[in-house]
């Protein structure tokens, strides 16, 4: 029987933290092309009024969708994926900076269940309206 069997309105989906480091954030540029100084330039970060460096948003983008496809088991399962970025996820030199992830069954209609997702940053929202759709079947 699939965990995605007995889907209901209000279920938790496993959440999970990560540590995003400088290195991370270096290794995500090469992977993808987006070598924009106020990844890795404390120097470039500051010229702009930023705190100090800032992870890549697809990168925690990316990393949120996780919630959905760690509980789906399956990344051919989601039918759609929106979010809007509200805040920048800053990535000190020492240690880096821990983000939360969770998620939320918010509607199953039609074998499709539409989730919640929630990043959070220091107790401050990182991503608002995140949605992701997935197919139950």
């Amino acid at each position: 029987m699939s965990i995605l069997a007995d889907v209901t309105v209000g279920q938790e989906l496993p959440g999970f933290s990560r540590t995003f480091t400088r290195a991370d954030l270096v290794r995500y540029a090469g992977a993808s092309g987006d070598f924009n100084p106020i990844h890795w330039s404390n120097p470039a970060a500051a010229a702009l009024g930023l705190p100090d460096v800032i992870a890549h948003g697809m990168l925690t983008m990316g990393t949120a969708l996780r919630v959905v496809t760690d509980w789906a088991g399956d990344p051919g399962r989601v039918r759609s994926y929106y979010v809007r970025f509200t805040k920048p996820v800053v990535v000190p030199e020492a240690g880096g900076t821990e983000v939360r992830f969770a998620g939320t069954v918010t509607k199953v209609a039609d074998g499709v269940a539409t989730v919640s997702i929630e990043a959070t940053c220091d107790e401050v929202k990182v991503l608002g309206s995140v949605t992701a759709e997935v197919n139950l079947g």
